[in-house]
Formats: C-alpha cells, structure tokens, sequence
C-alpha cells in the first residue's frame, strides 16, 4: 500500500503549484501521516457536534467523558512531538471541548430529573 501511496505522491509533486510547495514538504505536510490523521479525525468531532440534537436521555456521559479525556490529554502530546504537529493538536482540542459540554450537558440533564422526582 505504501508503494501505491508513494507513486501518488510522486505524480502528484509535479502538479504543485510554488506558493504551495513549503506546505507540500513540510514535515507534517501531505506527504506524511501527520497530515491525515487529523483531516480524518475531525470526523469525530463532527460525530460530538451532531449529538447534540440527540435526546439528552440517550447521551453516553462515560463516551462522552473519555472522548473529552482523550482530546484534551492528546492535545497536550501533540505539542510535544516531533515534528510538532499543530493540525492535529487543534483537532484533539476541538473534540475535547466538544464532549466536555456534551458531559456538562448530560450531567445538568441528569441534575434536574432528581430535582424533580
């Protein structure tokens, strides 16, 4: 698979166009998985901004707990990586901040059905 990746890049490299080529050969740029893992991964975040239509009832706040766990601790190691990686660490941020106000969400839910029984 990565020989068939490895021909894409190299037939693509010459459709770059200058203003783009440091984007193209930066360490973290389109070339590497530094890239693609978060273009992906915003999908989740997605996914965390969608539940919130869903009915507050059905809300998992142990998913949403460690969805906000894992954002926010993985923000932190994409700082620290080499290279650094920016995109990604902005990607982890995004879904943390997004579950934590799902679990925040769910825990008032849950506050005001024992208020009221």
């Amino acid at each position: 698979m990565s020989k068939l990746y490895r021909a894409l890049v190299t037939s693509a490299d010459k459709f770059v166009p200058t203003k783009l080529r440091p984007l193209w050969e930066h360490e973290a740029g389109p070339k590497t998985i530094f890239f693609w893992a978060p273009a992906f991964k915003w999908a989740l975040v997605a996914a965390s901004v969608d539940d919130y239509r869903r009915p507050l009832d059905k809300v998992s706040t142990s998913q949403s707990a460690t969805l906000a766990a894992t954002g926010l601790i993985w923000t932190r190691y994409c700082l620290v990586i080499r290279p650094i990686n920016y995109s990604l660490s902005i990607c982890n941020f995004s879904l943390g901040v997004a579950n934590a106000v799902q679990c925040f969400r769910a825990y008032r839910f849950q506050k005001s059905l024992k208020t009221i029984a």
